[in-house]
């Protein structure tokens, strides 16, 4: 009998996916990450997201329901390197991360794989609306959730050959409406537990708060600046802002307003008009390929080039040993360096990178 980790984090779709591999004959272990730097319960409590005191207790008591072990790991100094410490890097460089995908990359897969084989696990599980797959090259790539609606393919575009053979996913072949439907005839506490929305460090939005306080200097407020230097007001600091907005500028210049830069070196962030915002291409570094081994010749494939993009048509090609370009046939507002852009063949994922 294969033995399976689950990662739990008490909600929903996590607590069926334990279910079903059970179900499917696996032996199941369920695991919830602390990734929690506050030591205190009550910060815990109401700020718990995916990852706090309520989120362990209502996972122990799936476990319980299941009659599968149970049990808490600690990866707070994994979490802090990997996603934390870059969360705050990326914002001071006036770039704008996701710590979602650095998340599942290098504390998800890579620290729960590692701690998951050395106690005799075959593989690991989570609750992803997304599908793993072997395809006909031997390759095993991320296939689209069922349900398109969920589709959580996006923020899994660089786990690793050796993470995806050792992954399953047994949530990508439902619909949430499904997934509800199973904890509810199973007797599941969770089963109408609303999904975590923010970003689960910084649960009341507050992204600029949390940054100063991490990296334990006051961020210096600058000038809004045209694309030729001219100074149109002032700004409360860098990290407030990201490539791409329109809201909360502060600025009445008789036309919308969007930012187009944000220069650290100067403090300075750039804005300009909806046409100004709109990119022909754009270029991307630290690449993972998944359902080939590189690209050899340019490919059109289809890009998504943040987690809530509909996605567009466009053509990529390598311009460097870790660059490849991509042209869109349609330009295509807020190219946001630091966001991932993710290439699709079909329904499986071809590779992505880090926008530049």
């Amino acid at each position: 009998m294969s033995r399976v980790v689950v990662g739990m984090s008490g909600g929903v779709d996590s607590s069926v996916a334990a279910y079903l591999l059970k179900e499917q004959g696996y032996e199941v272990i369920g695991v919830t990450m602390q990734v929690w730097q506050e030591e205190a319960r009550e910060f815990q409590e109401e700020n718990g997201g995916c990852c706090g005191l309520s989120a362990v207790e209502d996972a122990r008591r799936v476990a319980a329901r299941l009659d599968i072990p149970y049990y808490v790991m600690n990866f707070r100094e994994e979490f802090q390197e990997h996603v934390i410490d870059y969360f705050t890097e990326e914002y001071l460089r006036g770039r704008t991360p996701n710590p979602c995908i650095a998340c599942n990359r290098f504390v998800k897969w890579e620290s729960l794989l590692s701690r998951s084989l050395s106690i005799g696990a075959d593989y690991i599980a989570t609750g992803h609306y997304a599908r793993v797959a072997q395809l006909p090259n031997g390759r095993y790539s991320i296939r689209r959730s069922a349900a398109s609606a969920k589709d959580q393919t996006y923020a899994l575009y660089n786990l690793t050959q050796e993470q995806l053979k050792r992954t399953l996913m047994p949530v990508g072949g439902f619909s949430k409406e499904e997934i509800r439907r199973i904890a509810e005839q199973i007797g599941l506490s969770v089963a109408e537990k609303p999904d975590s929305q923010d970003i689960c460090f910084v649960p009341d939005g507050d992204y600029a708060s949390f940054i100063e306080r991490n990296a334990g200097t006051e961020i210096p407020k600058g000038n809004f600046v045209t694309a030729d230097g001219r100074v149109l007001g002032r700004h409360k600091g860098i990290i407030h802002y990201t490539v791409g907005q329109r809201k909360g500028l502060g600025l009445a210049l008789g036309y919308p307003a969007f930012v187009l830069e944000i220069r650290p070196k100067t403090h300075e962030v750039v804005i300009g008009t909806h046409e100004e915002s709109l990119a022909d291409s754009l270029r991307v570094s630290d690449l993972n390929f998944m359902s080939e081994e590189d690209l050899p010749e340019p490919r059109r494939v289809y890009v998504k080039i943040r987690y809530n993009h509909k996605g567009v048509w466009g053509i990529i090609e390598k311009t460097g040993e870790d660059e490849v370009t991509c042209t869109f046939e349609e330009p295509q507002r807020a190219v946001t360096p630091g966001q991932a852009a993710v290439f699709y063949d079909g329904e499986y994922i071809l590779g992505g990178g880090t926008i530049l």
